[in-house]
């Protein structure tokens, strides 16, 4: 694919910081998929689906019309491990040269189209800027989530020190490529009461064992249900954009669940597992048998426990219906949202500029205080402020008062009564997993799902992954530990996916998480929780800046506004296996003022 040269002599990879560009108000909103018809209302009966019809793809030899070809740059343009977007006419590609051999790939991240170009290039992968997907070079294989696919591979070549680079014309235009997967060809699917493999939960992990099952060639049936009324989406967005509609935050089109026989269970809950007989049995009592069983059944949003609490207008966020109606409610009125967590804040931040007024009440002094800190926190609730948002901290609601039914009235422990017309609850959440609770699948005492680095439960043939799992985190001594967060939950799903086929793959990704409000992102890589110092580089009043989280002598996590790549700077080093010490920040810190980190790619610490 790509041509040979001698190598030269190596050379010191820096990183500049790169200003956000007009890029990036759009980045938290662009659709990651087109759009699906409505789910088909599950009714507990399992349903055939015709496995014959086709997805459109790009054929893998396209003819000689659909491609063009150009030369794209000289070969001493590029240094080993740099990267650049080149025009072909027909699109961009993003051209990389690493050990001396050119590669061109996509150029935008098919998670939500980032620019690769300012990602991170570090041992035979891109990282994206925004929410850390990577990509292999020699492949474009998606190797790191969030997101589904993958980058197209293009062909290289070298003639006379110019760099060729020849593309298929459908493929510069799509931008994302689905690995290729196997069908399903068992004669009982969506018949019979029994299925190879069943996955209770179709949120990312879900999917993603789905999907990785298809890629690795399996074919036999798969049965994926859900309490939605919905196909898999985008749930991250919900509290970040409260009003788009269920078809816009749909991951795959009804079409390919179709295409390669993943059939879905809509509005179908599990109540009982019997582990002994390999059976489930929904709530209408239809039962279906399994030989693999993949629990990713999520969290249950907790709820106000005060007075009032089953008046009308307060609601939790769960669905595109919640979501929904809250915008609907909340537009001229007065909001109060509880708790200042990623969804208590991204909910208040999107309802600015459509309520009357919004109101914020926590329990600590600032906002995400256990997981960014003080200072973080403080900088974060000013921008809030500064956009009409009244905070009442360190206090909790008492009772919730109604006028003819509805909402009128959030009465707080200090007293202070605070008009409200909507209530949003962000309190946290717990495992919905009170399903299996007399199953003999192992529950710690929250009611989470402890699991091995292959995502096995206590049970042979029985996995579990996403928000419901405490599993062992490999760079923090394999510390049991649950993190309930988008890219996790896919990496859990793909792994689990590769047990079932007894390939013996371990969990090892670093988290990254991501969250918007204002049309500012602040991204997160690592896991801090219980951090005693943190390092911050940058202005936080100006919310351009990096914050180094450590425990003693280690960094543990790291966040950033405005400050990209650095995020997947650090995800890259952590995934290497190299610990960054705190001494280097420090440094760093005392004798930054370009924000080069160049130091972080250095071999040892």
């Amino acid at each position: 694919m790509g041509g040979c040269f001698s190598k030269p002599k190596p050379v010191e990879l820096k990183i500049e910081v790169v200003l956000p560009e007009k890029e990036r108000g759009k980045e938290e909103l662009s659709a990651s998929g087109k759009g699906s018809p409505r789910a088909y209302q599950g009714n507990g009966t399992a349903r055939h689906f015709h496995t014959e019809e086709r997805l459109p793809t790009p054929h893998p030899y396209p003819s000689p019309q659909d491609c063009v070809e150009a030369a794209v740059c000289h070969v001493k343009d590029l240094e080993n491990g740099q990267m650049r977007e080149v025009e072909l006419g027909w699109g961009k590609v993003l051209l990389v040269k690493d050990n001396g051999e050119f590669h061109a790939l996509g150029h935008k991240c098919p998670h939500y189209g980032a620019p690769l170009v300012k990602g991170v290039l570090s041992r035979g992968r891109v990282r994206c800027p925004w929410h850390g997907a990577c990509f292999n070079i020699s492949t474009g294989d998606l190797e790191d989530f969030p997101g589904l696919d993958s980058l197209h591979k293009f062909q290289v070549k070298i003639e006379k020190e110019k760099v060729y680079v020849r593309a298929s014309k459908q493929a510069l235009q799509l931008q994302r490529r689905t690995k290729v997967m196997a069908k399903c060809i068992s004669p009982s699917a969506g018949y019979s009461g029994s299925t190879n493999v069943l996955i209770v939960g179709a949120g990312a992990a879900g999917l993603v064992c789905a999907e990785t099952l298809r890629q690795e060639g399996f074919s036999d049936r798969i049965v994926l249900c859900t309490l939605d009324r919905h196909l898999p989406y985008d749930r991250p967005k919900l509290s970040k954009s409260l009003d788009t509609q269920p078809e816009q935050l749909a991951l795959r089109p009804k079409e390919f669940f179709r295409a390669y026989g993943i059939e879905v269970l809509t509005e179908a809950q599990v109540v009982t597992v019997d582990v002994r007989n390999k059976k489930v049995m929904f709530k209408d009592g239809f039962k279906l048998e399994y030989s693999k069983l993949l629990l990713a059944p999520g969290s249950s949003p907790k709820t106000l426990s005060c007075k009032g609490k089953e008046v009308e207008n307060v609601f939790t966020i769960r669905t595109p219906e919640d979501a929904n109606r809250v915008v609907r409610l909340a537009r001229g009125r007065n909001v109060v949202v509880v708790g200042a967590g990623f969804l208590g804040m991204e909910v208040a931040a999107y309802l600015t500029e459509k309520a009357h007024s919004v109101s914020v009440v926590e329990l600590e002094e600032t906002p995400f205080r256990r997981f960014l800190g003080e200072r973080v926190g403080r900088a974060l609730m000013k921008m809030f402020e500064n956009n009409r948002v009244k905070f009442y901290m360190q206090t909790e609601v008492s009772e919730l008062r109604a006028q003819e039914g509805k909402l009128k009235e959030v009465v707080l422990k200090s007293s202070k009564v605070v008009r409200a017309d909507v209530c949003v609850v962000g309190i946290g959440a717990v495992p919905a997993t009170g399903f299996l609770r007399q199953s003999g699948i192992g529950l710690d005492s929250r009611g989470f799902i402890p699991v091995n680095k292959m995502m096995q439960t206590n049970v042979p043939g029985v996995f579990a992954a996403g928000d419901a799992v405490t599993f062992p985190l490999a760079w923090r001594n394999n510390r049991k530990v649950n993190i309930p967060h988008w890219q996790m939950a896919h990496a859990q799903g793909r792994v689990a996916a590769q047990n079932m086929l007894a390939q013996e793959a371990e969990i090892s990704t670093v988290p990254y998480l991501w969250t918007a409000m204002f049309g500012k992102s602040l991204r997160y890589t690592g896991y801090g929780e219980g951090f005693d110092d943190v390092i911050i580089q940058g202005d936080l009043e100006e919310l351009k800046f990096v914050a180094f989280y450590t425990k003693g002598d280690e960094v543990t996590a790291v966040a950033s506004m405005n400050y990209d790549p650095i995020v997947s700077k650090v995800a890259e080093v952590l995934a290497s296996g190299r610990a960054i010490r705190k001494r280097e920040v420090e440094l760093f810190v005392l004798h930054s003022k370009t924000g080069d980190m160049s130091w972080l790619t250095g071999k040892g610490s």
